[in-house]
């Protein structure tokens, strides 16, 4: 499954709705994702699956990349 992860990149600054970046990953569960990240200092905001329709739409963005990690 794909999953597409909202987050700040220090977890110990304050959230800023305009600082916030996405990636993608490969996994098997949220937890997993979470597990995955645990070592970057990311402060993780939502963890959204990819399916169906939505999964079609970001494929065709060009800013999708999965990560390898």
């Amino acid at each position: 499954m794909i999953y597409k992860v909202y987050y700040q990149e220090n977890a110990i600054e304050i959230p800023v709705r305009e600082n916030t970046k996405s990636l993608y990953l490969e996994a098997a569960s949220e937890r997993e994702v979470r597990e995955k990240l645990k070592d970057r200092n990311y402060n993780i905001e939502f963890v959204q699956l990819l399916e169906g329709n939505y999964l079609t739409y970001e494929q065709a963005s060009p800013n999708f990349i999965l990560e390898e990690i």
